[in-house]
């Protein structure tokens, strides 16, 4: 079916961290047909829009939320396409700025998970994305935080993307009209494309040919890595507080929360990581409550301590 329509859902069970009271519903689109679908409905729902993919950066509340969750299902394979070097005569219309002869655009659903993309751009012999292996989330969810890791930011990869919005339908942006920030990207639509809700449908992005096994490799260094410092298996939303500006090398929030001792700091069913201490993660049976405590708690100990306030990068609902 085009659109699939689910009243009375549970955050929790839309969410990595397992956290979260009642929404009103759930529009799932699987094409672009249910998209026409999701206009009307929208109307007569009630609540506010969230656009959702796999819940991996949200705290949700125990409480119900007035909320209509919107989530983009359309993950088939991507497809790949051969791009020519756009500064050359040769270039086509719509070439990619600055592309090189090895460039090669892949174009992919926001419904698809990030290491399945991930995947097929190693099976294809594609480089750019090693840096996000382990990385959970999809592809419209990477976008929307301008997600990051390992030195590698989407934005910096990013060539267009395909937006949807209740009064325009579908458009493609230009990654250049956009503006990106640490974990943030504005679409820049404006009034007369739908400033408010808006909804990532499909992005392109320009990665360069490389051999496969080496590429494989690259992913494979990535993924201990991250294993062996972050807690990539546990009920998690990701990284909790943004880096502070103006840190010195070797400093980030993580390491600013483990000086003041708060690796390893349960409360109930919720504790830092310890692995990382700016992961919070879900022991089992935790609430939210405990999570926005411990969060509360952690804040104050870095601005005691470090005189540094600590900004809330996991998306919290209320």
């Amino acid at each position: 079916m085009p659109l699939t329509l689910t009243h009375d859902v549970l955050l929790k069970e839309r969410t990595t961290l397992r956290l979260g009271g009642p929404a009103l519903a759930e529009a799932v689109v699987s094409c672009e047909a249910g998209l026409d679908e999701l206009a009307k409905l929208l109307h007569g729902l009630g609540g506010r829009p969230l656009a959702l993919g796999a819940g991996s950066n949200i705290l949700a509340t125990d409480g119900p939320h007035a909320l209509v969750l919107v989530r983009a299902a359309n993950n088939a394979a991507p497809s790949f396409h051969a791009q020519p070097n756009a500064m050359s005569p040769e270039a086509t219309p719509g070439a990619t700025p600055g592309a090189t002869p090895d460039t090669v655009i892949v174009r992919a659903g926001a419904g698809m998970g990030l290491p399945r993309l991930l995947g097929h751009c190693q099976r294809a012999g594609l480089t750019g994305l090693e840096g996000l292996t382990g990385v959970p989330g999809r592809v419209g969810g990477g976008v929307a935080m301008n997600a990051g890791s390992y030195g590698v930011e989407l934005c910096r990869l990013l060539s267009r993307v395909r937006l949807w919005t209740p009064e325009s339908g579908l458009v493609w942006r230009d990654a250049h009209d956009c503006a990106f920030g640490y974990r943030r990207f504005d679409p820049q639509l404006g009034s007369g494309l739908g400033a408010g809700f808006w909804v990532v449908w499909e992005a392109e992005f320009a990665l360069r040919a490389d051999e496969s096994p080496a590429v494989r490799r690259r992913m494979e260094t990535a993924y201990a890595r991250k294993k062996a410092t972050q807690p990539v298996t546990a009920r998690s939303a990701g990284c909790v507080f943004k880096n502070p500006a103006g840190l010195t090398a070797g400093m980030s929030a993580g390491r600013l929360l483990d000086e003041v001792g708060l690796k390893g700091r349960r409360l109930g069913g919720m504790s830092f990581s310890p692995l990382h201490a700016n992961f919070l993660i879900n022991e089992g049976g935790g609430t939210a409550a405990e999570a926005l405590e411990l969060m509360e708690y952690g804040r104050a100990m870095v601005f005691d301590r470090f005189s540094l306030n600590l900004e809330t990068e996991v998306k919290v609902l209320s």
